[in-house]
């Protein structure tokens, strides 16, 4: 099969916990070393938001951090890390616009 740029594999890894965002990142290296092409990120929210902010990681460039996790909790994160308005709403957009979906 001859791949094209529409061919990329879209994966985005949902991780609601800290034993969530530390399979995801599991995962999301896993994935990236067998499929150097593929598009993945972690969106985090509830728990996971805290444990991320404690402890950076290599896969930190993929997080979606929900901003209703940040305000709720009174968090702070480095402007560095992509916020998303709602985890629930961007889990729905990336399913819509053919991203694949995993729970960690």
């Amino acid at each position: 099969m001859i791949e094209t740029a529409d061919d990329t594999l879209r994966l985005l890894i949902h991780a609601p916990t800290e034993g969530a965002l530390a399979r995801a990142r599991s995962n999301a290296s896993n994935l990236l070393r067998a499929e150097p092409a593929a598009a993945v990120e972690i969106v985090i929210n509830g728990p996971a938001v805290a444990a991320a902010l404690a402890s950076p990681h290599d896969t930190d460039r993929l997080l979606r951090v929900c901003a209703n996790t940040l305000a709720n909790n009174d968090l702070e994160a480095d402007p560095e890390l992509a916020r998303v308005k709602a985890a629930v709403l961007y889990i729905a957009q990336r399913q819509r616009d053919g991203w694949a979906y995993m729970r960690a």
